[in-house]
């Protein structure tokens, strides 16, 4: 595996300092981790569920719904077809909803740090406005994620929304506000947590998880989150990846607080495809 990036490792826990969106542990939500889940196959519904209540069990959704780019976000994921092949449809006022989530996440402390940075590696562009646009076109333009002609995804949708194949198989959904909103409404059943070779069990105020859940009538045997940061810091974190490199997969080792992750980014073209973190010493590798 890579050796950490000690570059990269600096810049993401300047932007985890500065991120002041970020909710609590035990403060502004708590989290029921339960039962660790069983050995599983994508799309495997005879999976053994490991955790009869929900993962989430409380969040602060006035503390949510008071801070700009958490409202502004929330806003945005119930814009798309989740269904791979159906094409999605823009409309004037989901454009205006994506214009005001980018305008709020570059007010903020954390994607000024990100700015910064890539202005020193010729990556983006000094004037916020074209750099908004620049943002704009790697989250939100449209695209046909399976090489058909529909544009049915963006990266926007596929990390924080989640997509389906076919009924069968879960794309994405790396969110954990989403992960939230879904699992209130029933959509979600998580299944318990995946736990790390070193470590019995994560702590219910651990800020990376990886978890099994189902949704959408499909199984996903392990998806990985960060649980409670701003959407900015997400926002952030992939674009800086996606910008420094050019490979059609990004794997970069970096340290987080006290997490060792490495941070996964597929490119669609010019467009990001997904992008996660994956927690180090998981029993998967």
């Amino acid at each position: 595996r890579k050796a950490l990036n000690h570059e990269l490792s600096k810049l993401f826990n300047e932007m985890w300092d500065v991120d002041v969106n970020r909710l609590m542990p035990g403060k502004d939500y708590t989290i029921d981790l339960q039962g660790k889940a069983g050995a599983a196959q994508q799309g495997d519904n005879g999976v053994q569920d490991s955790a009869a209540r929900h993962l989430f069990h409380n969040v602060n959704e006035e503390r949510l719904k008071s801070i700009k780019t958490f409202a502004t976000f929330i806003s945005l994921l119930d814009n798309y077809e989740t269904s791979t092949g159906v094409a999605e449809v823009v409309t004037p006022e989901e454009i205006v909803e994506n214009n005001s989530f980018l305008d709020a996440i570059l007010a903020t402390e954390v994607m000024k740090l990100a700015h910064e940075y890539l202005l020193k590696k010729n990556l983006a562009k000094p004037n916020l406005a074209n750099f908004k646009h620049q943002l704009y076109d790697i989250w939100f333009q449209l695209y046909a994620r399976n090489g058909g002609d529909r544009p049915d995804s963006c990266g926007f949708e596929h990390v924080f929304v989640g997509e389906t194949r076919r009924g069968k198989q879960i794309l994405g959904l790396h969110n954990w506000v989403q992960f939230y909103l879904q699992e209130k409404r029933n959509q979600i059943d998580y299944k318990g947590y995946v736990a790390r070779k070193n470590k019995t069990r994560p702590d219910k105020d651990h800020r990376v998880l990886s978890i099994q859940f189902s949704w959408k009538g499909s199984v996903k045997p392990i998806g990985s989150t960060f649980i409670g940061v701003s959407p900015e810091f997400e926002f952030a974190l992939y674009t800086v990846l996606f910008l420094l490199a050019e490979e059609s997969v990004t794997r970069e080792t970096v340290k987080i607080e006290e997490y060792e992750l490495q941070m996964v980014v597929c490119r669609h073209g010019q467009h990001i495809g997904t992008a996660y973190p994956v927690l180090l010493n998981t029993s998967s590798e």
